[in-house]
C-alpha cells in the first residue's frame, strides 16, 4: 500500500483544469507544464486527470521509499513499474449494481480470482 501523500486538485479555470500540489500547497512545476502539453495537444480534461492520477501513483511511490521523487533515478522508476504489474487492482462496482450485497459479492469474486483484497 502506497501512502495516501499528494492529491490532484481540479481548480474551475479551464485554461488548467487540474493542479498537482506538493506537500507545501504549490503547484509543482514540470507536472503543471506537462498539463498544459497534454491541452495545447488537444486532449480533453478527462485525459489530463488520467494522467495526473498516474503521476499521483509516481509521486506516492519515491515518497514510501524514502526517495525525494526529484532524486529518483531508474532504479526507482523499474521498481515502479514492476510493481503496477503486480499490485491489486481496485475492484470497483457498475454503477447500477452499488449495494451491499453486490460490494461483497464482488470482493469475494476478486479472491477467487486470486486479487488480494485491502
Amino acid at each position: 500500500m502506497l501512502p495516501q501523500t499528494g492529491a490532484l486538485a481540479e481548480v474551475a479555470d479551464p485554461a488548467q483544469p487540474y493542479a498537482p500540489p506538493d506537500a507545501a500547497g504549490d503547484v509543482v512545476e514540470p507536472v503543471s507544464a506537462f498539463f498544459a502539453e497534454l491541452q495545447a495537444c488537444s486532449r480533453p480534461p478527462s485525459t489530463i486527470r488520467s494522467y495526473g492520477m498516474d503521476l499521483l501513483q509516481w509521486w506516492r511511490f519515491p515518497d514510501a521509499l524514502g526517495v525525494e521523487w526529484r532524486r529518483a533515478a531508474r532504479a526507482e522508476a523499474r521498481d515502479f513499474a514492476r510493481w503496477m504489474a503486480i499490485a491489486p487492482k481496485p475492484v470497483r462496482m457498475h454503477w447500477r449494481r452499488r449495494t451491499a450485497d453486490t460490494k461483497v459479492r464482488s470482493v469475494a469474486r476478486a479472491r477467487r480470482r486470486g486479487h488480494r483484497i485491502r
